[in-house]
């Protein structure tokens, strides 16, 4: 359903993004990333790594490192992608937010709300 390939709006180093490999429609499951959680006190540690700019929050005091193809979809505020953080199953669970077709690459609003225009953190200095 969906694969990494190379992003023609990244670039950036890795230029990699998430794509449809089939039609997807609306609201359908595209991946459940497991997550690795960590308290917010330690993200100072993480923020010295390039894994601080893919880190999530995870609920009240803590944060997230996504596994899976979850820390490689790219933003749009204008997205086709939406997740919901599943805390039974430790997971973010990511979905279609409109038809997407096969080819596409999928996008996510990274405020986390779809219609959130807010700059994004990283851009903010």
């Amino acid at each position: 359903m969906i694969e990494v390939k190379t992003s023609p709006i990244s670039d950036g180093e890795f230029n990699r993004g998430i794509f449809a490999t089939c039609d997807v429609k609306k609201g359908e499951l595209l991946h459940e990333a497991p997550v690795i959680s960590y308290p917010n006190d330690e993200h100072q540690y993480i923020e010295k790594t390039i894994l601080g700019d893919y880190a999530f929050e995870y609920g009240i005091g803590k944060s997230a490192i996504l596994l899976g193809y979850g820390m490689l979809f790219n933003h749009s505020y204008e997205p086709n992608a939406t997740y919901d953080i599943n805390f039974k199953n430790q997971t973010f669970d990511f979905f279609a937010y409109t038809d997407i077709k096969a080819g596409d690459e999928i996008f996510i609003n990274y405020n986390g709300d779809v219609d959130d225009k807010d700059e994004l953190w990283f851009n903010q200095e």
